[in-house]
């Protein structure tokens, strides 16, 4: 399948250079008609998208950047910061625990005002357990949330209230740092509860069904290669709003989407072949590789035997060489990875979390076969004797095949073991690695924003994200405890939560994460937030 669909792009990219029609227009003929000539049209290459445009269900940086042009959220990050949105304005109580927004006189792109009700509808159905949301967990920190999403308690006893039109009040179980912040992405977006109920399935790409408040509006979306939005005329800032139209293609090839770049169909590129950054990097001046919050990882399902038994889950991590892996293999600029929590967070006395936190016996430019030997021999596996096979499992891609294998063959040699290796399509992949189907799995985790809380939750007991089937009742602990506590004790909490999972080596940090980006020169005014998320309505525009 994969190279019917990048012989498929390519082929279009032939007609497009030879006959003159282009790549980007001739997907949309039928739905966006003529592009006038004074119309600007910013054309941006994602990866796929296979789960539509519902910001509850939202956990990929691809879905989140077409959600956060579509959608506004109470907050927005522009330029770095945070500052109102949606919201007009907010109190927060001397307690920290209450939180009153005033929204603004705003409207969906349908006319209709948005009120306090359509966020109170959209967290509610974030956190209801039939929606089966994976980032129901941002809103855990709200009183009864918790409770509700694991079906202990009532939707009415959620501190979510819609006070009248425009006044929503949100009351916490304890104070939350990073609640503004959370405000700002995908999954925390309003969404009208008529659009929604007129079709539970597929509402978010339908254009007769889904409204938006952002600054765009869905005009067309077809999951297998294209979306077209256009300008919201409802928009309260819609003055501020310089782009017409926005194509998004979604390109199932990473050579393939270079070569649109390369054709000038697109305008941002964001899937860069991984043997291509380091010249692209070191050529092109329109070449960017930002600095993300995020770590690429193999998951160990804990569940299962050999690796229920943490000698041989730190054997494995240790048999590794990262920076063979990155300079020789992947080439991307990434960062060796001795933890979970990505450079760049700090703590209240200004220390960066991920140097402070230390290195957890991994060493980021070799590997420590002899140390990894001792413990595999510990384990009762001396030189790999009997050690039984296991499964690697990784979403379809080369960069994610070059990396397995390269992993497998320093397993066989460091340590005399045997690992398979399963290649699956992104939505089988998922659904087998969250079902807990796997030895061990390929995964990655973006922070949406700049805390260690971002990263560590993930592994609590209820989080829907742990699929290793991980259990600590002391790190479930010290991330509630951690909700309740402030300045520096807050992150001596995280510190100390982050030393138990990687003490049990839950998981294999492989490298910390950067963003390779392609943009032209004529795009300016573009926004990126911490996230990854791309923003194109505060003044993004082409100038050409």
């Amino acid at each position: 399948m994969r190279s019917v669909a990048k012989a498929l792009v390519v082929l279009l990219l032939y007609v497009s250079v030879f006959t003159g029609v282009s790549f980007a227009e001739g997907i949309y003929d039928k739905q966006a008609g003529e592009k006038a000539k004074n119309e600007k049209v910013l054309t941006v290459e994602l990866p796929f998208i296979s789960r539509g445009l519902d910001p509850q269900l939202c956990i990929s940086t691809s879905e989140g950047t077409v959600i956060n042009n579509l959608y506004e959220g109470l907050m927005r990050e522009v330029k770095g910061k945070l500052e109102p949105a949606a919201a007009e304005s907010y109190e927060v109580s001397t307690d920290g625990m209450r939180y009153t927004f005033k929204l603004r006189n705003t409207n969906w792109s349908d006319g209709k005002p948005v009120t306090a009700g359509d966020f109170e509808y959209a967290w509610k159905r974030l956190l209801d357990p039939q929606t089966t949301a994976e980032m129901a967990f941002m809103l855990y920190g709200v009183k009864g949330a918790e409770d509700y999403n694991q079906s202990l308690g009532t939707a009415e006893q959620v501190g979510i209230k819609a006070v009248d039109d425009r006044t929503l009040e949100v009351v916490l179980k304890e104070p939350m740092p990073q609640f503004l912040s959370i405000l700002s992405l995908p999954m925390l977006m309003p969404i009208r509860k008529d659009g929604v109920e007129k079709s539970e399935e597929g509402w978010s790409i339908d254009t007769q069904k889904a409204v938006s408040n952002g600054p765009f509006v869905l005009e067309a979306y077809d999951s297998a290669g294209k979306a077209l939005l256009k300008k919201n005329a409802e928009y309260w800032k819609a003055g501020d709003v310089k782009l017409d139209k926005i194509h998004v293609l979604f390109v199932p090839d990473e050579d393939a989407a270079l070569t649109a770049y390369y054709s000038g169909e697109v305008d941002i590129l964001n899937s860069i072949p991984v043997s291509e950054i380091s010249r692209l990097q070191a050529e092109e001046p329109n070449f960017y590789n930002f600095p993300q919050v995020g770590t690429a990882y193999y998951v160990f399902n804990t569940s299962k035997a050999p690796l229920d038994n943490k000698l041989v889950r730190k054997a494995l991590s240790l048999a590794v060489n990262r920076k063979v892996l990155i300079d020789q293999y992947i080439q991307g600029g990434q960062i060796p990875a001795t933890g979970f929590t990505p450079p760049g967070l700090v703590d209240m006395e200004g220390r960066e979390f991920h140097k402070t936190a230390g290195n957890y016996g991994i060493d980021p430019n070799d590997a420590r076969i002899e140390e990894a030997k001792k413990l595999l021999a510990e384990a009762g596996y001396a030189e790999g004797k009997d050690f039984p096979e296991v499964e690697l499992l990784y979403n379809t891609s080369e960069a994610n095949k070059l990396i397995a294998e390269t992993i497998q063959e320093m397993w066989q040699k460091n340590l005399g073991i045997k690992v398979k290796l399963i290649s699956q399509e992104w939505v089988v992949f998922m659904d087998q690695r969250s079902q807990g189907n796997f030895h061990i799995a390929r995964a990655g985790w973006m922070g949406d924003y700049a805390d260690p809380v971002a990263m560590l939750e993930l592994w609590t007991s209820s989080s829907a994200l742990n699929d290793g089937k991980w259990k600590s009742p002391e790190f479930d602990k010290l991330i509630e405890d951690s909700k309740l506590a402030v300045g520096q004790k807050r992150f001596d909490l995280l510190y100390k939560a982050q030393d138990i999972m990687m003490e049990e080596m839950i998981v294999m940090p492989l490298y910390y994460y950067t963003d390779p980006m392609m943009v032209r020169d004529y795009v300016k005014g573009w926004e990126r937030t911490s996230g990854g998320y791309l923003y194109f309505g505060d003044g993004a525009d082409i100038l050409k």
